[in-house]
């Protein structure tokens, strides 16, 4: 990642939430070697939870911008845990969990949320591997969790 990445996110007009503290007996973020593993954090907007069911009073609209918010909360997370976000060489994984209805086939548009940010961010080191999950229920009826990988410089 080039070193304006926090230049970058104010041009887009993007704040970084406070990053979330762990639920429970679990890091937020683990470096081993280039890489850091983030734990998932969910939907959270000003605030608070971003709760309920795409599918089931909650469109993929509405999910995506719940998993916006998560890849906001993950860089966060990211310049708490490294000081900097010019630290990124690359982000590697995302995998994203939507509360969803039985049956719903469009997490990846939902996922796309952060995925799109990530790559407005960040360019071709934005991009990365996926998975886009449709799920029963997630921690705090949160509409989407994100977990993410990335390497270093």
């Amino acid at each position: 990642m080039p070193a304006e990445a926090h230049a970058r996110l104010a041009k887009l007009g993007y704040v970084l939430p406070e990053p979330p503290e762990p639920g429970a007996n679990y890091v937020p973020a683990k470096t081993i070697g280039r890489m850091v593993y983030l734990a998932g954090v969910i939907s959270v907007i000003d605030g608070a939870v971003v709760t309920g069911t795409v599918g089931r009073g909650r469109t993929v609209e509405e999910g995506y911008s719940a998993a916006r918010a998560c890849a906001l909360s993950q860089l966060a997370v990211l310049k708490r845990h490294l000081g900097s976000l010019d630290k990124i060489k690359q982000i590697v994984t995302v995998n994203g969990y939507v509360n969803a209805v039985a049956g719903f086939e469009d997490s990846p548009k939902v996922v796309n949320g952060a995925s799109d940010l990530l790559v407005e961010l960040f360019g071709e080191a934005g991009r990365h591997v996926r998975a886009a999950i449709g799920v029963a229920a997630l921690p705090r009826n949160a509409l989407v969790e994100l977990q993410m990988t990335v390497e270093l410089e």
